[in-house]
Parts: structure tokens; C-alpha cells; sequence
């Protein structure tokens, strides 16, 4: 197959709860997050560099990982409660934000389009600050409302490994490419090169 030319389209959001047990990382099974609209990722980090001898004498990236916005059609209950620790109460009904809520760090899942194939990514560690809420009056024709999330995307240390992001290429194992939202997938290193890998969050 293959490269692609050209990327489009945004579908199959997913998150994973981030379980960090004394700095053993695993993650839960992901949950869907339907109505995907735009995802836009913006790098986090300075480029410094040092001049010397009248030229760039030497310069390093810092990468702190991304600043994330993902806008979707609606906010799902159980994002809410999952990652942003809102209460539910099953007998009343009711789900209360409350000042004492505890936010969880999360993986985020999802799929870009290609003119010759879809690519799956996943971004390990994301923090996602309370979505902005709003609404207005219906005029000749219904637009829906959205909603936007804002998250920090930051390293985090699996199995040793300072991992950001890790997306499919079209060499990519068709067992490890149908197993991508089913699990968190880890990467396994081999003298320094990445190789087959497993995954975290469900049993294969």
C-alpha cells in the first residue's frame, strides 16, 4: 500500500483513563467519544538556540508534548464523570460539578482519513481543562450547538519509555491495527528501535 498524499476527516474518538499506581502506569478499557468535529494540536516546548562565530553554533527542541482543543457534538456523561470526577446520582438523576472534583489524566484515541489509508493515533497522557458551555435561540434553521475540550498533552514514563503520541504507518500489523481501540497500544524497544509491541487497558 501506499503512502498517503493527503489526510482528512476525523472519526472514532476515543479516551482511556490513566491509572498511575506509584509511578506504574496502566490504563482502563477505552470509551468512545461520538460526534468528533475537529481536532487541532499545537506543539508545547521552546527551540533554543546559541550563537557563536557569527552562525547558529548549536540549537535543541524542549518537547513538552501539545496543547489540544477537541470539539465534538456533545460531551459525554461519562467523560464527565470518568475524567473530569463531576457526581452522579444514579437515584436523583442528576450528574453536580462540584469544587472538590478530582480530574484524571487520560489517553486520547483517533482516527485520521487518507487517500490510500486511515491512520490510528493515540496520545498518551492528556489533561482536559472543564469544556465551556453555551447555547442560543433557534432562528430559520437549527444549527447544533458544540462543545469544545481543551487538554494538555504531556510525556508520561510507560515501561521506562518517555512516550507522547504513536500513531499506525501502512506497515502496521493488521492484528495490531484492528486491536487499536480496544487497548492502549505500548510500544516495545529493541536496541534502540521500535518494534512489535503490546497493548495496555484490555486482554487480546
Amino acid at each position: 500500500m501506499a503512502n498517503n498524499k493527503v489526510t482528512f476527516g476525523l472519526k472514532n474518538v476515543h479516551y482511556a483513563v490513566l491509572e498511575n499506581d506509584d509511578g506504574e502506569v496502566t490504563y482502563q478499557e477505552p470509551i468512545p467519544v461520538p460526534g468528533a468535529v475537529e481536532l487541532a494540536l499545537e506543539p508545547r516546548g521552546d527551540l533554543f538556540e546559541f550563537y557563536a562565530d557569527n552562525l547558529t553554533y548549536y540549537s535543541v527542541q524542549s518537547n513538552q508534548g501539545y496543547d489540544g482543543t477537541l470539539e465534538i457534538a456533545d460531551v459525554p456523561q461519562s467523560f464527565l464523570v470518568d475524567v473530569l470526577g463531576e457526581d452522579l446520582n444514579i437515584m436523583d438523576g442528576v450528574i453536580t460539578e462540584t469544587t472538590t472534583a478530582k480530574t484524571k489524566s487520560f489517553a486520547l484515541l483517533f482516527e485520521f482519513d487518507g487517500d490510500q489509508h486511515k491512520i490510528r493515533h493515540v496520545m498518551y497522557n492528556c489533561t482536559a481543562n472543564r469544556p465551556s458551555i453555551g447555547s442560543s435561540t433557534k432562528t430559520e434553521s437549527t444549527e447544533p450547538n458544540t462543545n469544545e475540550l481543551t487538554f494538555v498533552s504531556s510525556p508520561v514514563i510507560v515501561d521506562g519509555k518517555p512516550l507522547i503520541k504513536t500513531k499506525t504507518t501502512r506497515t502496521v500489523p493488521l492484528g495490531v491495527y484492528n486491536e487499536w481501540f480496544n487497548g492502549v497500544f505500548i510500544p516495545s524497544e529493541s536496541d534502540g528501535q521500535l518494534y512489535a509491541a503490546d497493548f495496555i487497558g484490555v486482554k487480546l
